[in-house]
């Protein structure tokens, strides 16, 4: 069976796009690579690429499992007739004849911490890595040397939140000076027109965005939300609120810094909320509001008793929703004004592996009171609108590919193929913790430009998924996880 261990040895934006311009020293290293280095592992002869060709695969990428559930979105999506193209389900996906590309840049992930330690130079350059992926015929077997018949795109999907943030239009730009007219589809602009459909044209109301740290400083969701309610004709007092869920993902993908399912005490090396932090705090005060569970050390806590923590460690994805859903009303409690919250968007791919989770906590908090005052209930609505974004990123993509002509009437997509980025040890000071991880001061110390491939994308391994990951793939997206076994299966 595939998915044994997927990350058991493998480590595992939009407004500041004109901050980020090709004019940086990094940002023309790695163009110069992609571009004109003939002899450079990244180049790309744009002269000879198959531009429109429709029997070309879709590329899908992100930082990690998260953009999964983007793919998952696009493969059962449903709206149209699929001989005529027409508009209404006809029981038959619309993209059942179309195989796919997926890549996972694990070895990097989270790209949501980049910004908050000043890499955004390092960011971008992984995104632009990801993109030429997507553009080359290369990857890794076992082999040192790399292998040379991977299929080129007809499109680019940006399933990641981040990425869309910061790196976009770098990828278009880069698309634009290569000449190749690819199409590509981010998870921003579907994710906003999404929540807006929510609300009724003149309906007033709070839309949260509950997103990595990295997109909230971004400020993709909130400059894109206002452009489009200005377009779409929005005239009541829609308000935002916005959440950094520091932790979220990464416990998904059970990034060590942030959940270590072998640890039953406080560790050292970890970097999510604590009752010492003050970005990150843990509020003793609210304690029996995030109502954590603290049962198979979920929690982890240096005393016997939960009152007498001196360090209190978060170390499961369900209570990391708990602290940031607290926090995030606990700002709109502090914020005067402030309308009800009707709508969430979940803002990085990894979240609707939560949704449950995210629901309950939500109708947790709306009934909770202390004596006979509701402490929330003003605050929200109730039942709370979940946004995502995966089913918004479908139609955009069904519609570029229509107006392109990209359609591919004898494709299958059992031809599907599933790539992850591992560290590349052969590069000298590539430092890896015992597991095979990038360590976390390595993967945000390093510096953009310097031609290094720090990573090596090889395809998904039976080797490399814990079973907790396995089990969430194969009960919240099973038609993904069948392709991915297949895949796995099928390439031995």
């Amino acid at each position: 069976m595939f998915l044994n261990r997927l990350f058991k040895r493998i480590f595992p934006a939009f407004c500041f796009f004109a901050l980020l311009s090709f004019d940086s020293i990094a940002q023309k290293d790695i163009l110069q690579q992609i571009l004109h280095d003939t002899a450079d592992f990244y180049y790309v002869n744009a002269k000879i690429y198959p531009v429109g060709n429709a029997s070309l695969p879709i590329g899908v990428f992100d930082s990690g499992t998260g953009g999964l559930t983007v793919l998952n979105g696009i493969i059962n999506y449903d709206a149209h007739q699929n001989g005529t193209r027409q508009n209404g389900a006809d029981g038959i996906p619309d993209f059942q004849t179309e195989d796919f590309i997926y890549l996972a840049d694990q070895a990097n992930m989270p790209y949501g911490n980049y910004a908050g330690v000043g890499k955004l130079d390092l960011l971008r350059e992984h995104i632009i890595k990801d993109a030429q992926f997507m553009l080359s015929n290369k990857y890794y077997g076992a082999a040192a040397e790399p292998k040379t018949d991977k299929k080129p795109v007809k499109v680019i999907v940006v399933a990641c939140n981040t990425a869309t943030a910061y790196g976009i239009e770098q990828i278009r730009d880069l698309l634009k000076k290569a000449g190749l007219n690819i199409p590509v589809v981010g998870v921003i602009d579907a994710g906003s027109e999404g929540a807006l459909q929510t609300f009724k044209k003149n309906e007033s109301g709070t839309i949260g965005i509950f997103a990595t740290a990295g997109t909230v400083a971004s400020k993709g969701y909130v400059n894109t939300l206002n452009r489009l309610r200005k377009e779409m004709g929005y005239t009541g007092d829609i308000q935002y609120v916005s959440q950094g869920g520091v932790g979220v993902a990464e416990a998904v993908d059970e990034e060590p810094n942030y959940l270590d399912r072998k640890q039953t005490a406080p560790r050292a090396n970890y970097k999510g909320p604590n009752v010492t932090g003050t970005d990150l705090a843990i509020d003793r005060a609210l304690m029996d509001i995030y109502n954590f569970d603290f049962s198979a050390n979920k929690m982890l806590c240096d005393a016997a008793k939960t009152d007498d923590c001196s360090q209190l460690q978060i170390n499961s994805a369900d209570n990391y929703v708990r602290y940031h859903l607290v926090s995030l009303l606990e700002k709109m409690r502090a914020t005067p004004g402030t309308k009800p919250l009707k709508t969430l968007i979940l803002g990085c791919t990894h979240y609707p592996y939560l949704t449950d989770n995210i629901q309950k906590v939500l109708e947790e908090l709306y009934n909770y009171k202390k004596g006979r005052k509701y402490r929330y209930r003003h605050l929200l609505v109730k039942k709370v609108q979940l946004v995502d974004p995966s089913v918004n990123t479908a139609q955009e993509l069904y519609e570029v590919m229509q107006q392109q002509n990209l359609f591919n009437g004898a494709g299958n997509l059992t031809n599907s193929k599933f790539y992850i980025s591992v560290p590349n040890r052969e590069i000298p000071g590539v430092q890896t913790d015992a597991a095979g991880r990038f360590t976390y001061d390595y993967k945000y110390g390093r510096n953009a430009g310097t031609g290094s491939q720090f990573i090596k994308n090889m395809p998904f391994s039976q080797q490399n998924i814990p079973i907790d990951v396995e089990d969430r793939l194969r009960k919240q997206i099973p038609k993904v996880y069948a392709l991915i076994e297949y895949f796995e299966e099928k390439n031995k």
